[in-house]
């Protein structure tokens, strides 16, 4: 049974189970985070509080008190962790927030070891049925203003891109593309809240109407418009990002050209804090999730499981299904703290 499946029939089962002590010292290497207080932090993308609950239970089962999650933008975030403000983020992007990492002290105050999702994809959309008639491929083609035009949503001839929120690192790929690609002049870029933005641009296109929009993987927005299907990628005319990451190559192994590079999701910690808790930094440096249980989750979400206690439900039941793996991360946390 898949994970989705698991989520649609509700299976959610609490996972701390009792655990017989027979010693002090015992006890202490089941539980070596008991007293130690973890403040967790994510962004004001809803879609990325499963990921943080899981780590946040692993913790509470090394004997973690870990306080409620406190919402943060991406920069703000990582100042936070890098001067001990707060304990973890578990959705850095690398290399997206370089710029925020390095801000924050690097290395020197921020560990950063595993990769806690890998693979995930950025990048610019349109719907199939116009990208067929007109032989659209590449973004660089809406510099025509006819072409802009066809995904025009408010009448003042230019295409409206469907954007990201300012603070997330996304926003400054996109506006830097506008300038490298010649679009300041017929393309918009909509930002605000990315949920109701890209809610309206599928409600646009179950209308019949074109669309042009930037999301990403793993996210729920692709199991409802499905590339290749409902809709296809653009490519970019040549690599061109700002900041840090101003000399990267987007380029995919085979070639293709999203204007994004492909991005590891990574727990983020207050470095002097996991050098103090060995147990946590080799949880954070050996947990992973793959990007399609992410993707059920958030699309569990978008379909109205959203509160607090589903998504906790949601955490049980990931867990339950993997609990051999899970206790396995237990069991090296515990052993590193010794």
């Amino acid at each position: 049974m898949t994970f989705l499946k698991k989520l649609s029939a509700g299976a959610a089962i609490a996972v701390t189970g009792s655990m017989l002590m027979t010693g002090t010292a015992f006890a202490d290497n089941m539980m070596p985070g008991k007293g130690v207080e973890v403040q967790p932090l994510k962004s004001s993308i809803a879609e990325e509080t499963f990921q943080t609950v899981v780590v946040m239970k692993a913790l509470e089962e090394l004997g973690y008190d870990v306080k409620d999650i406190q919402e943060i933008e991406y920069a703000a975030g990582h100042v936070a962790i890098g001067n001990g403000d707060a304990t973890f983020m578990a959705d850095h992007w690398n290399p997206l927030h370089a710029d925020f990492y390095k801000a924050a002290g690097g290395a020197e105050k921020i560990y950063r070891e595993g990769v806690y999702s890998p693979g995930a994809l950025q990048g610019y959309l349109i719907d199939k049925k116009t990208a067929d008639e007109y032989n659209i491929t590449n973004i660089e083609q809406l510099k025509d203003p006819k072409i802009a035009a066809l995904f025009d949503t408010n009448d003042d001839g230019k295409a409206d891109l469907s954007g990201c929120n300012p603070g997330w690192g996304c926003e400054g790929v996109i506006e830097n593309h506008l300038d490298a690609y010649g679009l300041r002049d017929t393309v918009t870029h909509n930002q605000g809240s990315y949920s109701a933005i890209i809610a309206d641009t599928i409600t646009r296109y179950k209308a019949g109407e074109s669309v042009l929009y930037y999301t990403w993987t793993p996210y729920w927005v692709s199991g409802v418009l499905v590339p290749g299907k409902d809709v296809t990628w653009l490519q970019v005319p040549f690599s061109s990002l700002p900041g840090e990451n101003k000399d990267a190559d987007t380029a995919l192994p085979d070639g293709s050209n999203y204007g994004f590079q492909v991005n590891n999701q990574q727990i983020i910690a207050n470095k002097a804090w996991t050098d103090e808790n060995p147990a946590a930094a080799k949880l954070f440096a050996i947990m992973e999730l793959s990007a399609n249980d992410i993707s059920a989750e958030n699309l569990a979400m978008r379909d109205g499981e959203k509160s607090a206690e589903d998504i906790a439900r949601h955490a049980d039941a990931w867990i339950k299904g993997h609990r051999a793996t899970f206790d396995g991360w237990l069991e090296e946390a515990r052993a590193a703290a010794k």
